[in-house]
């Protein structure tokens, strides 16, 4: 891909660099896929945990489609509302008092229910608007199926139409990683607020958020993408019944079999974060957050010895979870280009890397958006890669070559 030169190599991965694991055969005919945010370094984690999350589940359980008639949303799980409960206390990200549990399967099908039940009963077709650079799926998510209701209305910051509108606060922000709040911020709008990423390993916990409407999702909290489980804390009562009308309708619930298996996942970290600092290690947080800023360390040195790239940069915070000054270090890299290079994801496509282009995000193509929370060997190999990359001058400030590469790579 791309017509660079071909590099073979033999480098250490990180982890061998860092005083363990094994030496990898790193080959640049492989196609690293950094375009998605597939949580896969997690794995190594889970692993050490053995069977603490197992759970069986016999043959005659989870026959009925009701979980507990009592609760509003009735195909909730009352183990994983306990356990999405104390997860948030024992973190001190987000506020439960007061608010009613939705699950969904993943964030995004919570923010389609949220959208229904937020527009249901506008007179007029409202506009969906997030600032730029804004999560890619944004537009794809509101207008596929073209609803009546809503439509996407596109870049937050253009957005001077006298109406109702409907403002989604992704907070970090995905790609870059940044704190955001609302930036329409006038009288008939409507606030969602994605706090996918509000965690200790992705950035500084500064305080129990208590928005009207705020989505989380176990993708990204604990790498469990494959369960499919997310869950929104809705303040007002009425909203959380409509999204459970459109939960009802659209789905009839939520698999009970993955709300059983997160809601053991969740209390397990809940419990582990009682042992911050543990010598046993079962601190999910802890692993994590060391993990990623290992990574942002490995990169940061990598791109500044390119001199071809920039990275943002994050201010030092206290968190009140980890009780320490730290900074973000996001499960995406938002990269940028050096001036004159038009296409940054061509770039990266020329080393067999796959980005997400900022074009994709409302934002400038000179932008691109890199997982940092797949498997270690395609990081090892992202990282030997960018390191060798060099521009040259050929007349349109779109070419790359790779540097000479000979031997082992350490």
């Amino acid at each position: 891909m791309g017509g660079t030169d071909q590099v073979r190599g033999t480098r250490r991965s990180t982890a061998a660099a860092n005083g363990g694991g094994v030496t990898r055969n790193l080959n640049s005919d492989t196609v690293i896929n950094l375009d998605h945010g597939d949580p896969t370094m997690y794995e190594s984690f889970w692993r050490k945990m053995g069977d603490k999350c197992t759970v069986v589940i016999k043959g005659h359980e989870c026959l009925s489609y009701f979980s507990n008639i009592k609760n509003p949303c009735w195909f909730l799980e009352p183990k994983l509302e306990e356990s999405i409960k104390s997860l948030h206390g024992a973190v001190g990200n987000a506020v439960t008092d007061g608010y009613s549990i939705v699950v969904g399967t993943g964030s995004s099908q919570l923010l389609q229910a949220v959208l229904y039940a937020v527009s249901c009963d506008q007179p007029n077709q409202i506009s969906v608007v997030s600032p730029a650079p804004y999560y890619s799926s944004y537009p794809e998510i509101i207008d596929l199926v073209r609803s009546g209701l809503y439509k996407w209305g596109g870049d937050a910051h253009g957005f001077d139409k006298d109406e109702p509108f409907i403002e989604l606060v992704t907070s970090p922000n995905n790609p870059n990683g940044v704190i955001r709040g609302s930036v329409v911020n006038r009288d008939g709008g409507i606030l969602i607020h994605d706090l996918a990423y509000y965690w200790p390993q992705y950035t500084p916990i500064t305080s129990s958020l208590d928005f009207d409407i705020m989505l989380f999702t176990a993708s990204k909290c604990t790498g469990h993408a494959g369960s499919r489980i997310g869950w929104a804390l809705v303040k007002d009562k009425e909203v959380a019944k409509k999204m459970i009308k459109f939960m009802e309708v659209n789905t009839i619930g939520v698999s009970k079999e993955s709300q059983i298996r997160v809601a053991k996942i969740l209390q397990v970290v809940a419990d582990g974060c009682k042992r911050f600092g543990s010598p046993d290690g079962d601190n999910f947080f802890e692993f994590s957050k060391s993990l990623m800023s290992k990574r942002w360390e490995i990169l940061r040195e990598t791109v500044k010895k390119t001199r071809m790239f920039t990275l943002p940069k994050y201010p030092l915070q206290h968190c009140n979870y980890t009780g320490d000054v730290t900074q973000a270090h996001p499960a995406f890299a938002w990269i940028k280009c050096k001036e004159g290079i038009e296409d940054c994801e061509k770039v990266f496509r020329g080393q067999n890397i796959l980005t997400r282009s900022g074009r994709r995000f409302g934002s400038d193509p000179g932008y691109v958006r890199v997982s940092m929370v797949s498997k270690e060997e395609d990081f090892d190999m992202f990282i030997e890669r960018l390191s060798v990359i060099q521009s040259f001058n050929n007349g349109d400030g779109n070419g790359i070559t790779n540097g000479n590469v000979n031997g082992n790579l350490d």
